[in-house]
């Protein structure tokens, strides 16, 4: 299990005569279980990289900790090697052509499995004799997973690896990795801002806002915490005030008329038992998909709102 407990990370800056802090990471908690996919989340400058290179030993934290199977990753070696990070920065290893890439991986992990990476090379046709900085944004992307899927670590961490593909290859490439990771029993988390991709590809998430943890655990049990709610008005219209007095917290609402949408927080059952304080005479309620969960969770917060300046 990897175990991120209370983790801050600051940056220091001159502003003037002033040094400021600025955290990007602001006591984040949260645990990805043996085996699984872990998506992660966040909004423009939320700390998603930050995470990543603190999990990986890169980055030492501020306060709190982050632990491999109960071990410390900062200064340990031994938690590092059950370890492999591809981050959004590439460019340390694009002197190599793809043939030499191999060999790297090789001397790096004894872990390493030359069968796999061949494998992966051939079912994406990459050249294998050519320099990786000649190749496209996308190639470029892949060689650099299959490096870290190839390397057989438990835990793989994946800084926006589908950056650069089309949305064919992304799918190829991410069902290949899967079921790779699938094969060797190995955990993996996994940066996008493809919410669409995280909702396929992943079983659990963490979302993040602003360096604090917004949402995390099963994406399944996240998605069923939000509801769309379709109501009609009875004797009188329904407004947003009457679902906040009948117990609804409520993340969105549009009405016309007798007709009114809402997005509300909570289960199924808390979500109709508020239902059933209102006038209504017609009530319909259904989850959300994880894209609109982003979308209006962020939008709770005041993030992606247009400032008309009313």
């Amino acid at each position: 299990m990897i175990e991120v407990n209370g983790v801050t990370v600051a940056y220091t800056s001159l502003r003037g005569l002033r040094v400021v802090q600025n955290k990007a990471l602001d006591d984040v908690t949260f645990s990805v279980p043996e085996g699984s996919v872990c998506g992660l989340l966040g909004t423009n400058g939320a700390g998603k990289s930050t995470l990543m290179r603190t999990m990986g030993g890169i980055f030492r934290p501020d306060s709190g900790s982050v632990s491999i199977d109960g071990r410390d990753v900062w200064d340990n070696a031994e938690a590092k090697n059950d370890i492999f990070y591809v981050g959004d920065e590439i460019s340390w290893y694009e002197r190599f052509t793809v043939e030499e890439l191999k060999a790297y991986g090789r001397n790096f992990r004894a872990s390493f499995s030359d069968e796999a990476f061949d494998r992966m090379i051939n079912a994406l046709e990459l050249p294998k004799n050519q320099k990786i900085s000649r190749l496209s944004k996308g190639m470029r992307r892949q060689a650099a997973t299959i490096l870290g899927v190839a390397c057989r670590t438990k835990y793989l961490l994946l800084d926006e690896s589908f950056d650069g593909l089309d949305p064919a290859m992304r799918r190829v490439v991410r069902e290949m990795l899967i079921d790779e990771m699938c094969d060797n029993g190995a955990s993996v988390v996994l940066s996008s801002h493809n919410v669409t991709e995280i909702s396929e590809a992943c079983d659990r998430m963490l979302l993040l806002h602003a360096g604090k943890v917004v949402e995390s655990g099963e994406i399944d049990e996240i998605r069923y915490k939000y509801r769309r709610v379709q109501l009609v008005g009875g004797e009188e219209n329904v407004t947003r005030e009457m679902l906040a007095k009948a117990g609804l917290t409520v993340l969105d609402f549009a009405g016309t008329g007798s007709i009114a949408q809402a997005i509300v927080s909570g289960t199924e059952e808390e979500v109709k038992a508020g239902i059933a304080k209102l006038p209504v005479s017609l009530a319909e309620t259904a989850p959300l998909s994880l894209e609109e969960v982003f979308i209006y969770v962020m939008r709770g917060k005041g993030y992606g709102k247009i400032n008309t300046g009313k």
